[in-house]
């Protein structure tokens, strides 16, 4: 039987994912990679989660890839199906319809920087580090980070911070507008579960449908951007959690999203009984 890499606990709305594999620095072994795909699968078919915290159990959230099995699986055939194997846990969490925080404890290197990178939301305890390690190794960067690094703080930073094999601190993130908030290291999980239960509480389907389409804002032209704002607008209006933000708005009171979502969900239940 497996160990268990990755556990998964509900607070309300919120999943939790936690890696949990101190001993090896949570590293991104093929099994916690499967484990995590598993929790990514749950978290996207639960209609009771709104939002995902990814955090790490530890004083390392994600030390990258597993050097030992990198030793023994280097050919290209056996790296050719590690990728290809990204399509079951990495594009899943990236695409996830739902917003997602991640906390980062300590060091995230390499592979864990990019697991870091796929929160839309970061929050990182003071002592957090973002390595990136690639080139030390001879490796391109990889786990998107390519992907993510220049569209969050642009190309001249992603190639000084990769191309030095330097680091950035919590505060240095921080100051890119890579990390949202930095907190004290003991602070890190209510403070990261306090972000996810805000936007648990805020539209999440709806904010989860704008993050699918601003995914596509870097290689799409303007014409299809406008294109795919009138196709997800004509969704989120006919979307419970507007019809109840509306209604608050013009009775100046508090918009219960949740809740409405919540009777939605009860009510579609109810219809197909």
């Amino acid at each position: 039987m497996a160990d268990k890499l990755v556990t998964t606990q509900q607070d309300e709305s919120v999943l939790i994912i936690r890696l949990t594999n101190p001993k090896s620095r949570n590293s991104l072994t093929m099994e916690m990679r499967r484990q995590l795909g598993e929790a990514v699968e749950l978290a996207a078919g639960d209609t009771t989660v709104r939002t995902v915290l990814v955090t790490g159990e530890g004083p390392t959230f994600c030390s990258g890839g597993d050097l030992h099995h990198l030793q023994m699986a280097c050919d290209p055939w056996p790296v050719h199906r590690r990728f290809r194997n990204l399509s079951q846990w990495l594009t899943p969490l990236i695409t996830l319809d739902k917003p997602v925080v991640v906390g980062v404890n300590g060091h995230a290197v390499g592979g864990g920087m990019g697991l870091a990178l796929t929160g839309d939301v970061i929050v990182a305890g003071q002592s957090a580090q973002f390595v990136s390690g690639f080139f030390k190794l001879g490796a391109i960067p990889d786990i998107a980070v390519m992907y993510h690094l220049p569209r969050l703080i642009g190309m001249s930073n992603t190639k000084k911070l990769l191309f030095s094999g330097g680091s950035l601190s919590a505060a240095q993130a921080a100051d890119l507008g890579l990390v949202a908030k930095v907190v004290p290291d003991g602070e890190l999980h209510e403070a990261s579960l306090s972000e996810a239960k805000r936007l648990a509480q805020g539209p999440a389907e709806v904010m989860g449908l704008a993050k699918t389409i601003m995914a596509r804002t870097f290689e799409t032209s303007l014409h299809d951007m406008l294109a795919f704002e009138g196709f997800g607008q004509a969704l989120a209006m006919s979307n419970p959690e507007f019809r109840e933000g509306l209604e608050a708005a013009l009775a100046r009171r508090s918009a219960d999203f949740q809740g409405a979502a919540l009777a939605a969900a009860h009510s579609t239940q109810g219809a197909g009984k």
